[in-house]
C-alpha cells in the first residue's frame, strides 16, 4: 500500500516538475526573442502597430476617416437614434431592473 503511494507521489511529482519545466522553456524563449533583435518583417509590423496607435490618439479614434466617412457616420447615427429613439448611442445603457414583489404564502 505505502510503495504504490509512493509511485503515485513520485508520478505526480514529475509531472510537476514537467509542467513547470515547460513553462519556464516558453517564458525564457519569449525574453530570449524580446532580448535579441527583431527581423525585419517584426519590425515593420510593430512600427505600424505603433504609428497606428499614435495616428488614433490624435485623431480621436478614426485614423483616415475623411469626409465622406464622417458624412456616412453622421447619417447611420440619424438612422440609429430615429430607429432606437434617441438618446446618447455612445454611451453604455443604464439598466434599471425594480426589486421584484414577493407575495407571502400562508401556512
Amino acid at each position: 500500500m505505502a510503495l504504490h503511494r509512493l509511485s503515485r507521489l513520485s508520478s505526480l511529482l514529475r509531472s510537476a516538475v514537467a509542467v513547470t519545466l515547460r513553462r519556464n522553456v516558453g517564458l525564457s524563449a519569449v525574453l530570449f526573442n524580446r532580448a535579441k533583435d527583431l527581423d525585419p518583417v517584426q519590425k515593420l509590423f510593430l512600427d505600424k502597430i505603433r504609428d497606428y496607435s499614435s495616428k488614433s490618439k490624435l485623431s480621436g479614434g478614426i485614423v483616415d476617416g475623411g469626409p465622406a466617412y464622417q458624412k456616412n457616420l453622421a447619417e447611420e447615427m440619424t438612422k440609429l437614434q430615429r430607429l432606437y429613439g434617441g438618446g446618447d448611442l455612445t454611451k453604455f445603457p443604464d439598466f434599471k431592473f425594480p426589486e421584484p414583489k414577493f407575495d407571502e404564502v400562508a401556512k
